[in-house]
């Protein structure tokens, strides 16, 4: 039974990465809106935005589908988010998660 679950656990966190995956150099054209509060580099000069660079791809890609789909509130990045397709998410989430946190 403890194995059956590993494995499914396992084979579920495959599929989950496998479908995020997204095509960076599409995020960063992508990005020229989001790059006003969160900055050019991912690192956001404004206090209370966080820094995109160098979250997790899948994260990312979790958090901004929620902002999208109204499971997760905020005036500022719902309607951000609400035209984005699938893709343009993925392709958002592989672009900052490839970026150096550090802004360099």
């Amino acid at each position: 039974m403890k194995l059956t679950t590993i494995i499914f656990a396992a084979t579920s966190t495959l599929i989950s990465i496998g479908a995020v995956a997204g095509d960076a150099d599409a995020g960063k054209a992508k990005s020229a809106v989001c790059a006003s509060c969160h900055g050019p580099s991912g690192v956001s000069m404004i206090p209370n935005y966080p820094n995109l660079a160098g979250q997790k791809e899948m994260y990312l890609a979790e958090q901004l589908k929620a902002f999208r789909d109204g499971t997760r509130k905020n005036m500022i990045m719902a309607p951000m988010a609400a035209g984005l397709s699938d893709d343009d998410i993925a392709n958002l989430a592989a672009y900052y998660s490839s970026l150096d946190p550090k802004g360099q």
